[in-house]
């Protein structure tokens, strides 16, 4: 993925997860790391999902990450990927890492091998982290 910081465009992160805490946590971290990130948080999969299909439909503003928690109610990461998968048809133009809780060394070990998640972290996300993983990637 080409750099946006090079660019001096943003880049937008979509964090979804249904605690509001780590949404917040998450949200001053990566705003700390890179105060020209757009972030863009979802309490809900489903709404996220909607739209996500809305940016494609309408040529939106599609997120460069998302950061995607695993155990919400309603949809869970799983099903957002899946679903996902099928929206962009292997072609998502969007990197995902999973932050999770990883209540279970399957959901690591699934995150971990997942085609589509190019990374898994635990919560909370730390401005380490952060700068390892993205400077890394996005700079």
């Amino acid at each position: 993925m080409e750099s946006n910081s090079v660019t001096n465009t943003q880049l937008v992160v979509w964090v979804i997860d249904d605690d509001f805490v780590s949404i917040f946590a998450t949200r001053y971290g990566i705003e700390q790391w890179n105060s020209n990130c757009k972030v863009v948080d979802f309490d809900s999969a489903e709404t996220a999902l909607k739209i996500f299909s809305d940016t494609l439909d309408n040529e939106e503003e599609r997120p460069d990450i998302i950061l995607l928690d695993l155990i919400m109610p309603g949809m869970d990461g799983w099903t957002f990927l899946s679903n996902f998968e099928k929206m962009t048809q292997g072609n998502p133009g969007t990197d995902i890492y999973i932050l999770s809780a990883f209540t279970n060394s399957r959901d690591r070990k699934k995150a971990k091998g997942h085609p589509s998640v190019k990374g898994h972290f635990d919560k909370p996300l730390s401005k380490s982290l952060l700068e390892e993983v993205f400077n890394a990637n996005y700079l």
